[in-house]
């Protein structure tokens, strides 16, 4: 018997319209748990390098977390996970919500897709019954709208749908995959499951998840409960607002924005408005935001509600849900301090299927073009005068890839190069060809540095977490932090906050320790990344319920593998080298692994060039960031080193 997981993949076949359940190795799980680790697996084997994303060949694989489904207090997630037409390296995004668990109640590990249909189709898994759907009734419809008019088509009102949009129908290269109140957005997945013909995946599932010793996961799980209670209560002082708590960014709940619109940039990644945020202002954002959230929400069985269930009068939809930092990601790229636009142009954006981070960034982008006069009147009639309505044109013509939308269309990295005209000093804020958050800040931080620089989410927010991000002001706040911080995989960590001088450049700890502290915060992304825990009560958040010292325990009890901590760490290595042998054998080298140059103010070749060389040391990866035979042999990979060789990658780097 399996425990914790199914067993088994659905493998669908869109060209030859085929339909197999397939059942898995044990193997798999034992060497990479489950989620990204075998979705990264699974890629590695079955889609070589030669493979471009809009290939028949390409896979989209919805992988469900080893511990999604289960009991397990915010074990909710979905990896959905392909090549980027973007970045043209393996891609990842996360998507909460309640889609993840009923698929594994229906039956199944993960969906794998393959091939092209002839036309607009979905798909309907309802346990073991499953069909490919005709969609042409759905063709140009918003996302959210297409799940509502799929559940009333199959008279099945708990079914949980993902779906793409317009954008993802014309593949946009930053287009998402929307379910409810997450989404899979980074990346440009939505694209690929657009170009596959393929609109949305509605699943039912009512059969049992087995457990390998309930008593004890139970037992194990009420912890977990308990001690998110204690946190909510018991917020961490001197940090901004929005991280005290779990959950996602407290975005929705919190509305004092003075920390994100003093230290994160406006427009394209421009410049800060310090002067921005005013009493004025900060009561105005209130009544916004409270007249537009109606309530907050959580995701399956997750005892904390981090979003918003948003009502805005015009929408094609009564609602929609927001969460993060998309509440502000439109408002500060079209420089308004309007905080309704954003979040009226937000449900137009996610009913469209894209991605609300990129998305802005490249809609300032072709402002700041039209203001330098290399976009004109001729690529832009009819360009309004304000940001706010030059937004709504800039978002039409993107989804609808119409006239100059069908270059923005493909994001700023690729846009500006084929515009040209000089458009290419303006892709500020792209790292290996994807946009990053809007941030500028002054002096060189080597940790994000680290982070931003070689992580293969190409996405800050699945790296960072669990390590403040400013040192505390005085002596006492710093001891009072550490005092309770159970959740460090060893007592040194106290000793680098404790020791973190504000104003102090370096970060405190020498290079081998910073190296550790990028390491550690990573791994935990990981951990949650294949067990399908939300990283908004795990990784991504300090002082979370599940750490390094819970995680084995929970995950043996539930699995029956009985993994203790060194094995954990172990799997982890496994798995983030595996990601980063896929990125390598489609071309990633060290000249990618650089955060854009205008960052930081203040920069330092030299030591950044020594943090680089250091951490791949570190790794066990060589001068390129490629990793090395024994590496990759000592953590059971020996079959990539053997593709290295025989592809003359360790030769030519």
């Amino acid at each position: 018997m399996r425990y914790a997981e199914t067993g088994y993949n659905l493998e669908i076949d869109l060209s030859r319209g085929s339909i197999e359940r397939v059942e898995t190795d044990p193997r798999l799980t034992e060497l990479h748990l489950g989620g990204l680790g075998t979705n990264a697996k699974i890629l590695w084997d079955r889609v070589p390098p030669e493979v471009e994303p809009f290939s028949p060949d390409n896979l989209l694989i919805f992988g469900v977390g080893l511990l999604t489904g289960t009991p397990a207090p915010s074990a909710n997630r979905t990896i959905i996970s392909t090549i980027s037409p973007q970045t043209l390296l393996m891609a990842f995004s996360v998507m909460g919500g309640f889609w993840a668990p009923e698929l594994k109640h229906a039956g199944y590990d993960r969906v794998i897709i393959r091939g092209k249909s002839a036309s607009l189709v979905y798909l309907w898994i309802n346990n073991d019954k499953v069909e490919i759907r005709d969609a042409s009734h759905l063709q140009g419809k918003g996302a959210q709208e297409t799940a509502e008019l799929i559940r009333q088509e199959l008279n099945e009102p708990r079914a949980q749908v993902a779906a793409i949009g317009l954008a993802g129908e014309n593949r946009v290269y930053f287009a998402s995959i929307e379910h409810d109140k997450s989404s899979a957005s980074r990346l440009g997945i939505g694209a690929v499951m657009g170009d596959k013909k393929l609109k949305a995946i509605a699943v039912r599932g009512t059969k049992d998840i087995n457990i390998a010793r309930p008593a004890e996961f139970l037992e194990l799980c009420n912890e977990v409960l308990e001690y998110t209670r204690w946190r909510q209560e018991n917020p961490i002082k001197g940090v901004p607002a929005i991280i005290a708590r779990l959950g996602a960014a407290q975005e929705m709940d919190e509305v004092d924005e003075a920390w994100h619109t003093a230290n994160f940039a406006w427009g394209n990644a421009r410049y800060r408005r310090k002067d921005f945020w005013t009493e004025e202002i900060a009561q105005k954002w209130e009544h916004t935001q409270k007249k537009a959230v109606r309530r907050l929400i959580a995701c399956y069985n997750c005892p904390v509600r981090c979003g918003g269930v948003v009502s805005h009068p015009g929408l094609s939809v009564k609602r929609y849900m927001m969460k993060c930092f998309t509440k502000l990601t439109y408002t500060i790229a079209a420089m308004t301090n309007e905080l309704e636009f954003d979040f009226r142009i937000a449900g137009y954006a996610q009913e469209y299927g894209i991605d609300g981070y990129t998305a802005p960034q490249v809609m300032a982008f072709a402002v700041e073009l039209y203001e330098a006069g290399i976009l004109t009147d001729q690529d832009l009639p009819g360009f309004p005068s304000s940001n706010e309505e030059r937004f709504f044109y800039l978002l039409d013509k993107i989804v609808r890839r119409e006239g100059i939308g069908d270059i923005l269309a493909n994001g700023v990295y690729w846009a500006a190069r084929q515009i040209g005209r000089g458009a290419e000093a303006y892709d500020r804020n792209t790292i290996k060809k994807h946009e990053q958050i809007p941030i500028k800040l002054g002096t060189l931080n080597p940790i994000y540095f680290l982070w931003w620089s070689t992580g293969e989410k190409i996405n800050i927010t699945q790296i960072e977490g669990q390590m403040p991000q400013a040192p505390f002001a005085t002596r006492e706040e710093r001891e009072e932090f550490v005092k309770d911080w159970i959740q460090v995989p060893n007592e040194r960590f106290k000793e680098y906050i404790l020791n973190w001088e504000p104003g102090s450049f370096p970060y405190y700890p020498p290079i081998p320790a910073v190296c550790e502290m990028v390491d550690w915060p990573e791994t935990m992304h990981y951990i949650d990344d294949c067990t399908g825990v939300c990283a908004g009560v795990s990784s991504f958040v300090m002082k979370p319920p599940y750490h390094i010292h819970n995680f084995p325990r929970i995950i043996s009890a539930a699995t029956g593998l009985d993994i203790d901590e060194d094995e954990l760490w172990k799997i982890t290595r496994r798995n983030r080298n595996l990601l980063r042998a896929n990125n390598v054998r489609r071309g990633l080298r060290r000249k990618d692994e650089r955060p854009p140059e205008d960052h930081w103010k203040k920069r330092f070749p030299e030591y950044e060039a020594k943090l680089l060389e250091a951490y791949y040391e570190y790794r066990g990866w060589n001068k390129e960031g490629i990793p090395t035979k024994e590496t990759l042999n000592q953590l059971g990979l020996d079959y990539v080193s053997e593709d290295f060789e025989r592809r003359g990658i360790y030769n030519h780097g």
